[in-house]
This record gives structure tokens, C-alpha cells and sequence, in this order.
């Protein structure tokens, strides 16, 4: 008796001593599957953190080469239009002594161009040409809009007629008249804008006039004076 209670304690003692190398086998598996898990997760965020890292010097990087290039090769230029020539296609005149008129009649061409110095293109708006005389508005003719490619030229020719019936009242107009030189201008104003990268769009305005003097006599232009402007 005393020999099978024996055995039945060593037994349970085996028992309890494999379940308590299970328990630590079991206990150890979970320690090792978290410690698992742990470094995982920790590798999986030095992933990303560099990723993202990457990502945004990158980022900052194109931001940046955007930036020089747009204040250094794409930097706005000035758009310039500049008058060539203006020259008399037409002149009839007449002077009614006794009743101190005068009939005029003057075509007027001018030759002009718009120089884009940018690396990007110039769309410029609608716009126009006048003809004055003494600061006083005598003649238009509209410019319609368009665009002109980087480091393009783009020659135009406009006609401008004379309205002399604007003229009649002009007390100096009979004299310049009689004197045979009549003092002329013209003008052009074109407004556009200059798209860079499509990033920033920087409007400018190109001013052109012209003084010059009809010769009426001979039917010939001179005393050709140009200024060009150009505003941001």
C-alpha cells in the first residue's frame, strides 16, 4: 500500500513538474512571439520614418530647384514693343483761304514688334494703336490678342486714318497746316501676362509712342522720336 501511494505521488510530482516545464515552455513561446511582434513593429516604423524622411527631402528638393529656376532661368523678363517704322501711305490736303478750311486726308502705316526675352510664352489681351495730334486722340485701330513664343519676335503692321473732322476746331491746326509740317504720334499699350511653370503668372504692360512730323509738301515723314516702356 504504502508502495502504490508512493508511486501515485511520484507520479503526480512528474505530473506537476511537466505541466510547470509547459507552463514555462508556453510562457517563454509567448516572450519570444512578443519580443517578435515588438522588433517587427519597431523596424516597420524606422521604415516608414525613413520613407517619409525620403519623401520630404525630396519634396523640399523640387520645391527649392522650382524656386531657383524661377528667379533664374525663367525669371520674368520685360516684353518689348517697339515701333520700326512709320511711314505716309496716303495725303490729300486742301486749304480754303476765304474761308480758312482745310481738307485733309492722311493714312498713316506703322510697322511694329513685340519681343518676348522670356524662356516661357507671352499672351498678350486685346488692345490698340492710336494716332494723335497735340495729345488729342485723331485715329485707332484695334490690336487683337495673341501669344508670342519664348524668345520670339513678332512683327505687326497697323493702318491708322486721320479723322480730320476731329481737327476743325483746333486753332493750331490751320496753322501747322499753312506752315507744311503737321506734328503727329502715335501710341500702343499692350497688356498680357507671362506664365511661369505654370507657378506664377506675372502681368506686365508694354508701352510704345512715336513723335514724328508729316511733311506736307513733299508727302514724307521725319523727325522720328521712339520711347518704349515696360511695367510689372
Amino acid at each position: 500500500m504504502n508502495t502504490a501511494r508512493f508511486s501515485a505521488l511520484k507520479k503526480e510530482s512528474s505530473n506537476m513538474e511537466a505541466e510547470s516545464l509547459r507552463s514555462k515552455s508556453e510562457k517563454s513561446s509567448m516572450e519570444q512571439a512578443n519580443s517578435s511582434d515588438a522588433a517587427r513593429v519597431l523596424r516597420n516604423r524606422r521604415k516608414w520614418r525613413t520613407i517619409s524622411f525620403t519623401l520630404i527631402g525630396v519634396l523640399v528638393f523640387i520645391i527649392i530647384l522650382i524656386i531657383i529656376l524661377a528667379f533664374t532661368v525663367f525669371k520674368a523678363k520685360r516684353p518689348v514693343t517697339t515701333i520700326d517704322d512709320v511711314s505716309l501711305r496716303d495725303l490729300n490736303f486742301s486749304v480754303n483761304l476765304a474761308r480758312l478750311q482745310v481738307l485733309l486726308n492722311a493714312t498713316v502705316d506703322v510697322d511694329l514688334s513685340i519681343t518676348n526675352p522670356n524662356k516661357v510664352g507671352f499672351k498678350f489681351k486685346d488692345s490698340n494703336a492710336e494716332l494723335n495730334y497735340r495729345g488729342q486722340q485723331v485715329g485707332e485701330v484695334p490690336i487683337p490678342a495673341g501669344k508670342i513664343s519664348a524668345d520670339e519676335t513678332l512683327p505687326m503692321n497697323v493702318t491708322l486714318t486721320l479723322m480730320a473732322d476731329r481737327l476743325i476746331s483746333d486753332a493750331k491746326f490751320f496753322s501747322d497746316v499753312m506752315s507744311g509740317e503737321l506734328p503727329l504720334s502715335t501710341r500702343t499699350e499692350i497688356p498680357g501676362k507671362v506664365n511661369v511653370m505654370n507657378l506664377f503668372r506675372i502681368r506686365v504692360v508694354s508701352t510704345s509712342s512715336c513723335d514724328f512730323t508729316v511733311f506736307l509738301f513733299n508727302s514724307s515723314v521725319g523727325d522720328q522720336s521712339c520711347k518704349y516702356k515696360t511695367q510689372f
